[in-house]
């Protein structure tokens, strides 16, 4: 199992870099060309959100990202360190109209990219996020001598 791990500052220019990456590193994996749109797309989302939960609630840690290839599959994990707060707890705290459209927003982004990749895990908690994505892969063809 090999992995790639990147780090980058909650700044939205980064997240370019992250989508570049994450496609070259699933090409080198296997996954199939045209599944590689995709694969952008996704990383690109979830990392945006990433960015945007972490400017939000003032998080000055660095949003992490990682590239898994596994046996047969390959994974991104986009994780965040801001904290997630349950709908219910946000009535409670008394939300207002700003945390109600990042919610909404944030939903969004969550539904593009469950659009987008068919097997996908979200994990959210007090001390932040990750978004798991999984592709399949084809084994490099073998050279026969």
């Amino acid at each position: 199992m090999a992995t790639v791990e990147l780090r980058f500052s909650a700044l939205p220019e980064h997240v370019r870099t992250a989508r570049l990456v994450a496609a070259a590193v699933a090409r080198r994996a296997g996954v199939d060309e045209a599944v590689l749109d995709e694969v952008r797309l996704a990383v690109g989302e979830a990392c945006s959100r990433a960015v945007g939960l972490h400017q939000s609630s003032g998080v000055m840690a660095p949003v992490k990202v990682a590239l898994i290839e596994e046996e047969k599959q390959f994974s991104i994990e986009v994780g965040d360190e801001a904290p997630h707060v349950t709908p219910t707890a946000r009535v409670a705290g008394g939300a207002s109209a700003d945390a109600d459209v990042e919610a909404e927003e944030d939903e969004m982004g969550l539904a593009v990219i469950s659009g987008l990749v068919d097997d996908v895990e979200v994990s959210t908690g007090e001390d932040g996020g990750l978004i798991r994505m999984t592709w399949p892969t084809t084994p490099p063809p073998v050279a026969l001598v």
